[in-house]
């Protein structure tokens, strides 16, 4: 087996997901009218990954890629592949399925070669055929459609094709779901109408801390239907418009005792330093350096954000008998049906979860929420569906959100302008609430049942696995003595969980601010500077291509323009990422051009990726120029987008992206990798282009004035 085939199978280790899901048959089946049909468990959220899965398996078969239909994931359907997030679906789902059609290639194969007694080695596939050495077809996938033959587990020692024969895989393949959402197909979970269907509204209480004590009997109209349990609300009725009025008829006449719980927004960064939370040295470092010479303390901060998906989150739910059904839009779908087992007291046996598309979203938004609303409300009238739809309100003010984060920062030179130290403590909540993780529920609704039960405080997953609060706050540059502290704030006013992200963008935007500030105390160029201390050649070579795309060496300085750099490799272990940004300063910062530079391994869609790398790019600057979550004492208060701006399509900046070819390296997912970069090298444009630098994000003139 060649040094490629091992990188590929790891003698006595199946690769990604398949590790936990090892039968072939719970991947792929073949059938006699031509098609082979891919069950993955990874979901699409308008990140293109299931066109990327495609491309895999047709390229492993030797098949055309429109024979290869993605199965949507569905309990018990699929494999449990978990959540669809972290950047993780090529590396954990395409390895899997790229060893498990080559499991399957090999084993056809084999049967074609006995039964047609054509020596193996002679034998070749093209578009499902096995043909013979004179051009004779003695079998196909179509022929051997016998699920018995994939009716085990999946073989270790399987050679994948070395990336030299790859075909489909590296190809930008046209997005195998935009068909339908272009030509308005009913794709979505918001689409789906079944026989009988009843529609739904919440009515939710006006404090995040709130019991209902009573309400007016006769305020609904007499065809709504009311679905109550302990202080849970909801109104069904035959069509949304009169679901909505029935919703706000009885919101209007609704009794509650509330009670304040929140922060002061203004004074946010000063509760979470001084909020009680557990600490812990994540990484300490002491080597020989140099004595130090100058020093810089800087602190950082971050607010509440939310996701903001422009669709609103929406389920369908139905009760038979015992049996639930819920169609959804949730990232994980087995983790979906743990929760609503346990919120409803029920075995998960009893719950069927299909997935659907829904507006796109990274991160824990209120897709699992809204899937126990409509399993609450669809209880009252069993055997009928029920469609639940948030609105813009529920969205944007109950959804979960990212953790506001503090980041204190003290470095040191020593006499050569070089990093002797780094101290670095971040304050932040954790960073994932998400459900199925935990012995407790963490969706929305069970806060408010009856017995209301107290979601658990979200955690942060371990650095090993990417981090949450700590994620990207060790600084990728070499630096001899080192000490990265975080404290995890032990109360939850607002329910935070993963966003695109997680910690990486006030991580790096306080590192790469850091890093510029050093440089300039060290009298050196940014760029100079951080290539003498970055080690990771990878990492080198997106820098120097970010500046060299922009024009960074020589570049000519323009009145109320500044261009800022920045560099991180996604979670240490991911992606790599350089951006280069060029910002306005007018009323207020408009960010103009992104130049990216991209290495993500193997590519398997090049427009995929970079539509990737862009979309996170341009999230990020919508997240540094804009968002903030608004709250009082009591609820949300940016439930729209007057409150809670995000940047719209007018406000894009024109983005360039290149991506490094490295086809011989594993692939490394794409969909955070430029949202933190982006952040911080608008920060430093903004430094470039006014002398302010940014301490608090978004970078209002509000903010920057308080700088």
């Amino acid at each position: 087996m060649s040094d490629l085939d091992r990188r590929a199978a790891p003698p006595g280790k199946l690769p990604g997901s398949l590790m936990a899901n090892p039968r072939l048959d719970r991947w792929l089946a073949f059938d006699a009218a031509g098609h082979v049909t891919v069950t993955p468990g990874k979901v699409e959220l308008g990140q293109g990954i299931l066109t990327a899965l495609a491309q895999i398996v047709a390229d492993e078969l030797d098949v055309a890629l429109p024979r290869v239909r993605l199965q949507a994931a569905s309990t018990p359907g699929s494999p449990n592949e978990g959540v669809t997030s972290g950047s993780l679906s090529v590396q954990d789902s395409g390895m899997a399925l790229r060893h498990a059609a080559a499991a399957a290639r090999a084993i056809h194969l084999e049967v074609a070669a006995q039964r047609s007694g054509v020596p193996l080695d002679a034998l070749r596939v093209e578009d499902g055929a096995f043909l013979a050495p004179d051009g004779r077809a003695v079998a196909s996938y179509w022929s051997q459609a016998d699920a018995a033959l994939l009716d085990c587990d999946a073989p270790v020692d399987v050679r994948a094709k070395p990336p030299a024969a790859r075909r489909v895989a590296g190809t930008s393949t046209a997005r195998l779901d935009l068909p339908d959402k272009v030509f308005g197909a009913a794709r979505f979970v918001h689409d789906l109408r079944l026989a009988g269907m009843l529609h739904a509204r919440v009515v939710r209480p006006p404090a995040r801390r709130a019991r209902l004590v009573a309400w007016r009997k006769d305020a609904l109209p007499a065809d709504a239907i009311l679905a109550r349990d302990g202080s849970f609300l909801a109104v069904l009725a035959d069509t949304e418009h009169a679901a909505e009025h029935a919703a706000e008829r009885l919101a209007a006449l609704c009794t509650w005792e509330a009670t304040d719980t929140l922060p002061p927004q203004h004074a946010l960064a000063d509760w979470l330093r001084h909020a009680p939370g557990e600490h812990a040295v994540i990484l300490e470092r002491d080597d020989p350096a140099a004595a130090p010479a100058q020093t810089l303390r800087a602190t950082f901060f971050r607010p509440y954000v939310t996701h903001a998906s422009t669709g609103t989150c929406c389920a369908v739910a139905r009760w038979q008998g015992a049996t639930l059904e819920v169609w959804t839009h949730s990232q994980g779908v087995y983790n979906l049906r743990a929760d609503l087992a346990k919120a409803l007291t029920m075995p998960e046996d009893d719950i069927l979860v299909r997935h659907m598309e829904g507006a796109g979203c990274y991160g824990h938004n209120g897709a699992d929420d809204v899937a126990l609303d409509a399993a609450l409300a669809a209880r009252a009238v069993p055997g009928r569906p029920v469609r639940l739809l948030w609105s813009r309100a529920e969205e944007l003010g109950w959804g979960p959100v990212s953790s506001a984060m503090v980041v204190e920062v003290e470095a040191t030179l020593d006499s050569a302008g070089t990093i002797a130290s780094w101290r670095e403590e971040v304050t932040s909540h954790g960073h994932s609430s998400r459900p199925g993780r935990g012995a407790l529920p963490t969706l929305l609704a069970v806060e408010y049942m009856d017995p209301p039960r107290e979601i658990p405080n979200a955690l942060n997953p371990p650095l090993a696995s990417g981090g949450g609060a700590q994620r990207n706050a060790v600084p990728a540059y070499r630096i001899p003595k080192l000490t990265i502290g975080v404290k995890r704030v032990a109360s939850m006013p607002l329910r935070v969980s993963a966003l695109r992200g997680l910690g990486a963008p006030a991580n790096v935007f306080a590192i790469e601010s850091v890093m510029n500030e050093l440089a300039q105390m060290a009298g050196e160029d940014a760029l100079d500077f951080r290539l003498r201390h970055l080690d990771d050649a990878r990492g080198r070579e997106v820098l120097a291509l970010a500046a060299d795309m922009a024009g960074w060496r020589g570049r000519t300085r323009r009145e109320s323009f500044g261009m800022g750099l920045a560099y991180a490799r996604y979670k240490h272990t991911g992606a790599f990422c350089a951006v280069a940004a060029e910002i306005e300063a007018l009323d207020r910062v408009v960010c103009r051009r992104l130049w990216i530079a991209a290495d993500v391994g193997e590519v398997i869609n090049p427009d995929g990726v970079a539509n990737q790398y862009e979309g996170g790019a341009i999230h990020g600057v919508s997240m540094a120029l804009k968002e903030a979550v608004g709250f009082d004492a009591r609820t949300v208060t940016s439930t729209d987008w007057d409150t809670y701006p995000i940047l719209r399509f007018s406000e894009v900046p024109s983005v360039e992206t290149r991506l490094i070819p490295r086809p011989e390296e594993k692939p490394l997912g794409a969909g955070e990798a430029s949202l933190a970069p982006t952040i911080a090298a608008i920060a430093n444009a903004i430094h470039d282009a006014l002398g302010i630098r940014p301490r608090a994000m978004p970078f209002t003139p509000g903010n920057l004035v308080a700088t």
